[in-house]
């Protein structure tokens, strides 16, 4: 096994206030370069959370000072591209960026190697332009235009800085692609770590009610399952998280709806270990939850866009689920209708193999190798 890399090496992370699919990936790329520094534009991440980053805190940018910071840094966008450059990484001879919206753009001098494990081109930017024009109060009128120019600045500055990048990996093929029509860069796929150790199947799975759950975002259309649902009375769906759309994912429900609430890496497994399928509906750049559900045995009926077309196997041998082709309510309760029709011959112990193939053990391999053969200076490299 190649020892870890050179101690003067900085991993580079967007922000820490929470943990999701991007911080499981930092705790593995922490585990692979043990010396590593930290950077981040802040670091808020709740104590009983820091254990999972070996107790690491975060050399930040200025935002990290700014008041209010702590619950509204993302108002602060416009500052990011001047935070992110502002970062001094000159003492090290390699950067290891994990990004999905500023950290790929950092400045670096001739002779430093910059690797980018990008979850996604910043979406403000590149694809989620009206989300976020209306979670700032800007979908019409004169604060409209000022956010359009905004995000038209952002996004000319997000293609220039992709230049500073020496090589590029993906989480998915769908990230991939986009990551070449952003910036006109290849990317190696390398699929992020779900911990199939952890979940796992159940001994005696009730299989009696649906699940669906994530964070409560506009995008991952909670509230067009829930919806579907309502035409389907006589089916259970629980719904686990929260978010921003939490009032109008409620105010679809009918009666055979349960709210689970925000629930702990235990409960979230035990639930995926005993519902008849998961239900996602998310056009994702990978999407873990499902194959954390198929990690459980569980089938998923999803979307068939974006990362879950590749992780999710629903036709042929080994199928674990059913796809669907768009977030309309009726479109979803359809793909239930059909999964019920042939769930006889969905077998979980399939499921499971099907998750197998995004173990950590994998990522960390793959990782590994990546950074040996592709951290070293490029003549693509340049300071922009």
């Amino acid at each position: 096994m190649p020892s870890p890399v050179s101690s003067r090496t900085a991993v580079v992370h967007d922000w820490l206030v929470t943990w999701r699919g991007g911080e499981n990936v930092l705790s593995e790329v922490l585990g692979l370069i043990p010396d590593a520094d930290l950077y981040s534009l802040v670091d808020f991440l709740p104590p009983g959370l820091r254990h999972r980053i070996g107790e690491r805190r975060a050399r930040t940018s200025f935002i990290q000072n700014v008041p209010f910071a702590s619950t509204r840094f993302r108002w602060l966008l416009p500052a990011f591209p001047a935070a992110i450059e502002r970062l001094d990484l000159r003492a090290y001879d390699r950067i290891v960026s994990i990004s999905h919206a500023v950290a790929k753009n950092v400045r670096v001098l001739p002779g430093q190697a910059h690797l980018s494990y990008c979850l996604t081109p910043m979406r403000y930017a590149w694809d989620l332009r009206e989300d976020y024009l209306a979670s700032v109060g800007a979908r019409r009128g004169p604060r409209r235009w000022v956010a359009e120019r905004l995000l038209d600045r952002l996004q000319a500055w997000d293609r220039r800085a992709s230049a500073r990048v020496t090589a590029f990996a993906a989480i998915s093929q769908h990230v991939a692609r986009r990551i070449e029509r952003a910036y006109g860069r290849s990317a190696q796929v390398i699929y992020p770590p779900v911990d199939v150790d952890f979940f796992a199947p159940a001994e005696r799975p009730t299989r009696d009610y649906y699940l669906t759950g994530g964070q409560w975002v506009a995008y991952k259309r909670v509230d067009a399952i829930v919806e579907a649902f309502r035409s389907l009375g006589d089916r259970r769906l629980v719904v686990a998280g929260d978010g921003p759309e939490a009032r109008k994912v409620r105010a679809a429900a009918g009666p055979n709806v349960a709210f689970a609430g925000e629930v702990p890496r235990e409960r979230l497994r035990e639930l995926l270990q005993h519902a008849r399928a998961f239900v996602f509906a998310a056009e994702e750049d990978f999407g873990i939850l499902p194959v954390e559900a198929q990690a459980c045995g569980t089938p998923v009926i999803a979307l068939s866009r974006g990362g879950t077309a590749e992780t999710i196997v629903t036709a042929g041998d080994g199928a674990g689920g059913v796809s669907f082709v768009d977030q309309r309510p009726a479109t979803i309760a359809d793909a239930v209708r059909r999964f019920e029709a042939r769930e006889h011959t969905i077998d979980s112990a399939a499921c499971r193999r099907n998750a197998l193939r995004f173990s950590t053990q994998r990522f960390r391999a793959e990782f590994r190798d990546w950074l040996a053969v592709a951290g070293h200076p490029s003549p693509r490299l340049e300071v922009a």
